[in-house]
Parts: C-alpha cells; sequence; structure tokens
C-alpha cells in the first residue's frame, strides 16, 4: 500500500524554484532514503510533502489528495517530520516537549503518559533528563527528544531529515538502529534525507538520488549500489 505519493510535485521561495516535478513513493513498511548534495532540495521537498511551504503537483497522503491541506491537517493524517537542527523548544523541559508532540491526539492523558513512559524506554538519557530544559542537553540527546517527540503523535510516516548532521558517529548509529527497530517491530515507514550515504544505505529499502530539484536516479539499495557510475558520483563510496 502506497502512504505517499507525489506526481509533479514542484515548489520553492518566492520567486526561486527549487523542486522541478518530482515523482517519488513511500509504501507501508518501507524505509525510503533520498540522497543528493547540499542544495538538491532534499529539505525543500519535505517542507512541501508536510505543507510548511507552497507547492504545485499532486501530494497523495494513505489514498487521499494533501497537496492543499494545512501542516497540521497533514500532522492529524498520519505524517510527523522531524525537521533539520531538531527543532525542540528550548524553554520546555524534555517531558513536556514530549507533551507537545502529542496536541493532535484525543486518546487521553494515559495513553499520552503510557507513550512518554515508552520513549523514555527507548531514551534511558531523556529519562534521566525529564525535567531538564530541552535547550541545555548534547545534540545528540536534542535529536532523540525531537525524534521521541514526533512519534507522540503516532504517525504512520515520519519524514526525519537529516538526523546524523553535528552527531558523533556512535550516537548516529544509535539513532539509527532506533529508527530500523520502530520500521521492523512497528512497521513505521520513513523517509530519510541523509548525507552519510553509507550508513543510510544500510537501512533503505529504496533509494532517490536528488540533484538541483529533480530525481536523477532512484531504485532499490542494491541496485543503486551495485551501479559504480551512480556510486562514485553521488554517494562517494
Amino acid at each position: 500500500m502506497s502512504l505517499l505519493r507525489t506526481h509533479g510535485l514542484t515548489a520553492g521561495y518566492g520567486p526561486v524554484t527549487v523542486l522541478q516535478g518530482l515523482d517519488l513513493e513511500v509504501n507501508e513498511g518501507e524505509i525510503v532514503v533520498m540522497l543528493g548534495a547540499n542544495g538538491a532540495g532534499k529539505t525543500t521537498t519535505l517542507r512541501a510533502i508536510s505543507g510548511i511551504i507552497a507547492r504545485q503537483g499532486t501530494v497523495e497522503l494513505f489514498g487521499q489528495e494533501m497537496h492543499k491541506a494545512s501542516p497540521d491537517a497533514i500532522v492529524r493524517a498520519g505524517v510527523a517530520q522531524v525537521p533539520q537542527g531538531r527543532g525542540t523548544f528550548p524553554e520546555l523541559s524534555v517531558e513536556d516537549n514530549l507533551r507537545a508532540g502529542a496536541y493532535v491526539r484525543h486518546d487521553g492523558a494515559s495513553a499520552i503518559a503510557d507513550d512518554i513512559a515508552k520513549w523514555f524506554e527507548v531514551f534511558p538519557r531523556l529519562a534521566e533528563r525529564r525535567e531538564q530544559r530541552a535547550g541545555s542537553l548534547s545534540g545528540g540527546e536534542q535529536q532523540m527528544l525531537a525524534i521521541a517527540r514526533a512519534l507522540m503523535s503516532r504517525p504512520k510516516l515520519l519524514l526525519c531529515d537529516e538526523p546524523s548532521m553535528g552527531l558523533a558517529p556512535l550516537i548516529t548509529q544509535e539513532l539509527f538502529e532506533v529508527i530500523e527497530r520502530l520500521n521492523r517491530e512497528e512497521g513505521l515507514s520513513v523517509l530519510l534525507v541523509e548525507q552519510n550515504a553509507n550508513l543510510a544505505m544500510h537501512m533503505a529499502s529504496r533509494v532517490y538520488l536528488l540533484e538541483t530539484g529533480s530525481i536523477v536516479a532512484s531504485g532499490s539499495a542494491a541496485e543503486i549500489g551495485a551501479d559504480d557510475t551512480i556510486r562514485k558520483a553521488y554517494l562517494g563510496f
């Protein structure tokens, strides 16, 4: 089943068009990775899907056309985004950040408390700092919090924008292992934008390569990794 499908997705900022008619798809249970150099349009793609910026073309989520939907409606439909640079609420505590992530839910305080406990179990360092201001956390802890907060809305599709940015390799590996486990055990579908091509390719079901706002190659991780020309030109290994 297709959770996300775009056709002719075009978006940009003011008079500058960044995306040049993207066609992409994320199916149920997949981890789809989007790779490309800085400025290729990866972050813009996630913003357009989330409704944060104006876009043209088709954005279909869970079988419904959503290209005119507001960011709030897209979250309510079952999409959550972890933005580049983490984007936590720095003045709020860790626990209050998690509660903020559940703002679209209507299943009661008990269910929300259960999910907070669940993510504290997944990320024990957050549990240790539950009363601490988010802005005082380390970079790795802030990224853990950003991911946990996004998951508090119980999304079907998680959009992750450069989760490894500025993090030590061990922290990056830990975060990616959590994403893989959630995909494997809970069926969470993921569209992942990532600069660490080698690490991302190991967890990907499928891969899209972007260059100046256009998809220049796509296929399974095995197909992309086996193509020497693509690998050397775009993946750097």
